[in-house]
């Protein structure tokens, strides 16, 4: 497990193990905070989203950012698993393995966003609330996706950046090239609309975020990722890794959402908590009158 920092809002390193694998994961924030679960995108990890994470961290919340399978050192998974159910499954998995034992809220960037859906519809009792950040979910042909790739995954403040960036890309790209050809290959062909639908069927919030410089996931897909929840999302200025560039918004536009899950879990328990009052309550008048 991590070890403590000095500083909650900063992300400190940990290891553990989900189903019998070893994983790698950040961490920050702590106490009883409100868990968010991260789930990166695609040839990134989770070292680069340190400055983002930091501002939930700040609001109070537990923060859990996993190197996803096939990513930052955390093993692929086995073949027969390899697809949206598997990662999700093991995405589950290493909630557990981390000791939340509650429903999270759950962002997803990129890939990491499609993993998300996958995650809120086949354990819903897992996900509380859903942020999509420039999220997959529709399918793009091969040779698009390739050729645009690269020149817009990038924050546009490359320069300062870029060391961020590459602390997860180059080794993700050394350590295992083949896995991110088969992720890569995975998420381009991923079309979760159905799944959406049914999110939107069992009322879970949902909010869609999506830079207007993407040319990753285009407006297109944005659209038909929002009609599918029947919502309009959120249109931010920036491309397809804009919450990397300028945290300080991806904060901004992250308050109201922790708000809102933060009451969602009050609310329970203190349902709870007046419900034992009644009962104690209740008990000591049927002694008295005993």
């Amino acid at each position: 497990m991590a070890s403590t920092d000095v500083r909650p809002d900063h992300l400190v390193w940990g290891r553990t193990e989900v189903e019998g694998r070893p994983a790698f994961f950040g961490h920050a924030g702590g106490g009883d905070g409100l868990p968010v679960l991260f789930l990166h995108g695609w040839a990134l990890g989770q070292h680069s989203y340190k400055r983002p994470l930091s501002r939930l961290a700040r609001m109070g919340c537990r923060v859990y950012a996993p190197a996803q399978p096939g990513f930052g050192g955390t093993p692929d998974l086995p073949g027969d698993q390899f697809d949206f159910g598997g990662y999700a499954a093991w995405a589950a998995a290493f909630l557990d393995a981390v000791g939340v034992a509650e429903p999270a809220l759950v962002i997803g960037h990129s890939f990491g966003g499609g993993v998300s859906i996958q995650l809120a519809h086949d354990q819903p009792e897992k996900v509380r609330s859903l942020v999509l950040v420039n999220s997959i979910g529709t399918p793009r042909p091969l040779w698009d996706w390739a050729v645009r790739f690269p020149t817009n995954a990038l924050p546009g403040e490359l320069t300062r950046m870029l060391p961020v960036v590459l602390e997860d890309a180059l080794p993700n790209l050394v350590r295992n090239p083949r896995s991110l050809w088969r992720v890569g290959n995975l998420a381009r062909r991923a079309d979760l609309r159905q799944e959406l639908e049914e999110l939107k069927r069992r009322k879970l919030p949902v909010v869609v975020l999506w830079g207007d410089k993407d040319r990753i996931v285009p407006k297109e897909s944005f659209a038909a990722m929002c009609a599918a929840l029947g919502s309009e999302g959120e249109v931010i200025n920036g491309n397809h890794s804009w919450l990397l560039a300028d945290p300080d918004a991806f904060g901004e536009v992250i308050t109201n959402v922790v708000s809102v899950a933060r009451m969602t879990r009050e609310q329970p328990q203190r349902r709870r908590f007046r419900e034992r009052v009644g009962a104690a309550l209740r008990s000591a008048g049927r002694r008295a009158a005993g």
